[in-house]
């Protein structure tokens, strides 16, 4: 525990669902002590994503989130469990968040009013929208930041209708950012011992993962889509489906025709270089899915592969679990049974060899660490030392 690079790092952590769990798991990954703020017997909504669980309010979804954290469940209505609190705060490292802006502060616990309590805190707050600006009060939530920021409309086929996503990109990614800008604001104390404020929106975070398509819109007034590049696609194959990125290399359609066993299409002047093939994207593609239909997706990994095309099998997420090389990645952690069975949680993508991920706390029941935490308060208010 000691040789964690986050050992010694105090998080009292009011955050919940996804934005905020998915970054205060990975501090207390690392080595920080979480505490994860809850209210009283309801707690984190994630522990009702499910409905009925077998776990109750320990069911997968909550689990995924929050291992290597303490629960301390409170009735913040009740002015000794918001001293409680604040008297955890005084001696912490970093608060985190992810309520609307203005829910803190009607709390007492506002950026404002807790600098002054603890000059080197690092205050971390996760939004939809920001801190300010027109949007500030506006419900954030990872579908509507897929949507407003863009990312919803960009489609490998404009044939396609708009769809949802179904990973929360956004929650992920600025959870990452949150994690990204808490920890260069503890190298930032550490040089100059001044806390401060760090704040990510999951708008923000949409639109910087648009980066290149963005600055290529901006500075040309282009659409950039990889997806839609004329030797890209997913394909169906006898069995299943096949993902080609036909790329990184000067010819890669003749090598694709090579491995499909047809004629050298880029002999053909109408596909002889990159801005003919955008031109007649459809018919390259129709050509490629009649292809990939006659033979199955291991046959085709494995011609592809021969003439140095990128290409993979479509999988479903309980193909890639069994992956001998997420096992190898150390990418799932078991973190004890309940009566369910194994609790089984996907591991940190952050492999430090000095420092590899383990669950030194199982998810936490609701209030399961009240008394610990409570007790290390003393009767002053303050947190005993000892």
């Amino acid at each position: 525990m000691n040789t964690l690079p986050l050992s010694g790092i105090r998080v009292v952590d009011f955050t919940q669902v996804m934005l905020g769990p998915c970054c205060t798991q990975m501090l207390g990954d690392y080595g920080a002590d979480v505490i994860k703020i809850e209210k009283e017997k309801i707690g984190d909504l994630s522990r009702w994503s499910l409905g009925s669980d077998p776990d109750g309010l320990n069911n997968p979804v909550f689990c995924s989130l929050n291992r290597n954290k303490r629960s301390l469940a409170l009735d913040l209505k009740r002015e000794d469990a918001r001293a409680s609190v604040l008297a955890l705060i005084d001696q912490a490292d970093v608060v985190v968040n992810n309520f609307r802006p203005g829910v803190m502060e009607r709390m007492g616990f506002g950026y404002e009013a807790l600098k002054k309590r603890n000059p080197k805190l690092i205050y971390a707050v996760g939004t939809g929208y920001g801190l300010t600006g027109p949007y500030e009060h506006k419900g954030g939530q990872d579908v509507l930041a897929q949507a407003v920021s863009g990312v919803m409309r960009r489609k490998s086929d404009q044939s396609h209708p708009l769809s949802i996503y179904a990973t929360p990109l956004a929650d992920f990614s600025a959870g990452m950012h949150l994690v990204q800008g808490i920890l260069l604001a503890l190298l930032h104390r550490g040089k100059t011992g001044e806390g401060q404020q760090v704040a990510v929106s999951l708008y923000s975070s949409m639109l910087a993962m648009q980066m290149q398509e963005g600055t290529v819109h901006m500075m040309r007034n282009k659409e950039l889509n990889w997806g839609a590049f004329p030797l890209t696609g997913v394909f169906e194959t006898t069995d299943s489906a096949i993902v080609m990125v036909g790329a990184f290399k000067q010819n890669p359609l003749q090598d694709i025709c090579k491995a499909l066993e047809i004629e050298d299409l880029s002999a053909n002047p109408r596909y002889a270089n990159f801005d003919v093939q955008m031109q007649h994207r459809p018919e390259l593609q129709t050509v490629f899915r009649e292809e990939f239909k006659k033979n199955s997706t291991a046959h085709w990994v494995k011609r592809l592969e021969e003439v140095d095309i990128l290409c993979a099998p479509v999988r479903t997420i309980a193909e890639a679990l069994e992956d001998e090389q997420t096992l190898i990645n150390r990418m799932i952690l078991e973190a004890g049974e309940t009566a369910a069975g194994p609790i089984r949680l996907i591991g940190s993508p952050i492999d430090m060899s000095a420092a590899p991920v383990s669950v030194r706390i199982p998810p936490p029941r609701l209030g399961e660490h009240n008394g610990e935490i409570l007790a290390s308060i003393g009767p002053d208010g303050r947190e005993d030392a000892a």
